[in-house]
């Protein structure tokens, strides 16, 4: 097995022994990026200089003895949301082409996008990768590529220097090959900021060390709106299976409702796209962000700017979310919009109350092509049916890998969790991945 097949938890290890240094890994990871990339399509921007002085710093402090971070010497992908110093952040957006942020996000590592970051993970270009979900944004992601993606309690990481898209509902989470890793990462980056007022000021457990006790007694809340209509079979199945095993291990599976999810979408693409359109509001060509080089007063600037600066996509979600907040219809979208939200989130709570986690599929579907569902905004939405309840909730989940198609594509297992019961998650996680081998199988390019 090559290094950059190794998991982070190995690549620590291998360090720790003398049986690699921070510059050859990083070196080996760099090589695949040049060689993978081009295919993948993963990265926007690495700075191959910095990446192999950060390495040799590393190692050097190793070798002086000096006290090293918990993931020092390990490659990690970071999604283009998160603010890195002196390296373009961009969103993957022309309106911010040429923006260099002179300070780093919270969970950005000082020695040191989400289908990116999930990407390049997959394709061994980095150990580990972070993301942001706002409706599933890594545990989708995660699904589709066959690793490990976990949203974190709304409050669990800081959201300091995350490019915001909706405040209520972004969370910065990781990725990696499997539970031991991601654990590992998220110790690492979560924990109290007094930079970000929805912080929340509470300790972080050391998610590794419990990570292989078993839960007893473990009730396992399968909902029955998460196995209608629009569930692959290929999908389906998998579940079910993951199931069984869980059941195999003792524990016993209780069947819950979720009664107000199927409203998730049609409320989430309210409350998202106001607080979007809210705080896209700054990139106008004046304040922040592209500024149009065609002659116009000052209106016409503004919608030059932003017209040439965001995508179709964004465009759209903007105008909705501007409407839903505009005169005379607040009250009737986003105010109403809310009201459900809350009702979602006492769904879980009465669920949880009869549980200790909820499961079912990820993704309604494997991956599908590029482009294919372009067309239809609605069936790309749909994608995210299952996801985004979670973060209209705020509690924690994740995605780990549970399976493929006839055609070799992964499935997801998702598993949801109470507000910062992420020790608990990730050791029913752990439970299942001892028992199978989906996490370790790799593609091959």
């Amino acid at each position: 097995m090559s290094i950059i097949e190794k998991t982070a938890t190995e690549l620590l290890a291998m360090q720790a022994k003398g049986e690699a240094t921070a510059e050859a890994i990083a070196d080996a990871f760099l090589a695949a990026i040049r060689q993978r990339d081009p295919h993948v399509k993963a990265y926007l921007h690495v700075d191959e200089a910095a990446v192999r002085e950060q390495a040799k710093s590393v190692d050097s402090k190793r070798k002086r003895g000096e006290k090293l971070g918990p993931l020092a010497g390990v490659p990690i992908a970071v999604k283009d949301v998160l603010c890195t110093k002196g390296v373009p952040t961009t969103c993957g957006s022309k309106i911010l082409h040429n923006y260099v942020p002179p300070y780093d996000a919270h969970v950005i590592s000082p020695g040191g996008s989400s289908g990116g970051s999930a990407a390049a993970l997959a394709a061994s270009e980095a150990a580990l990768a972070i993301g942001s979900d706002t409706g599933g944004s890594i545990r989708q992601p995660a699904s589709l590529c066959g690793i490990v993606g976990i949203k974190p309690t709304y409050g669990r990481v800081s959201r300091f220097g995350l490019v915001a898209f909706a405040s209520s509902l972004d969370q910065v989470g990781p990725f990696a090959h499997n539970v031991a890793d991601a654990a590992l990462l998220l110790e690492v980056i979560a924990g109290h900021d007094s930079r970000d007022s929805t912080s929340v000021d509470q300790p972080v457990p050391n998610y590794s060390k419990t990570l292989d006790e078993p839960v007893k007694g473990l009730r396992i809340g399968v909902p029955k709106e998460f196995f209608g209509e629009g569930l692959d079979a290929e999908v389906e199945a998998s579940i079910k299976t993951a199931l069984r095993e869980y059941e195999k291990q003792g524990a016993k599976l209780v069947d819950v409702s979720l009664p107000h999810s199927p409203y998730a979408i049609a409320v989430y693409y309210l409350v998202a796209t106001a607080e979007a359109s809210s705080n896209l509001a700054r990139y106008d060509g004046m304040h922040y962000g592209h500024r149009t080089k065609a002659k116009g007063d000052l209106v016409a600037t503004y919608s030059k700017s932003r017209g040439e600066g965001f995508g179709k996509e964004v465009q759209c979600r903007i105008m909705l979310g501007t409407y839903a907040l505009s005169s005379g219809y607040k009250d009737a979208y986003y105010l109403k919009a809310l009201k459900v939200r809350r009702l979602i989130k006492n769904d879980f709570d009465n669920a949880f109350k009869q549980c200790d986690v909820i499961m079912g599929p990820t993704s309604p579907t494997p991956a599908f092509k590029i482009g294919e569902k372009a067309d239809s905004s609605l069936a790309m939405y749909l994608s995210d049916i299952y996801t985004i309840s979670c973060n209209l909730a705020g509690i924690a989940g994740m995605s780990i890998p549970c399976g493929f198609t006839k055609s070799g594509l992964p499935i997801g297992l998702q598993i949801l969790a109470g507000p910062f019961e992420e020790e608990k998650m990730l050791r029913v996680a752990r439970q299942f991945e001892k028992a199978t081998d989906w996490h370790t199988k790799r593609p091959k390019l």
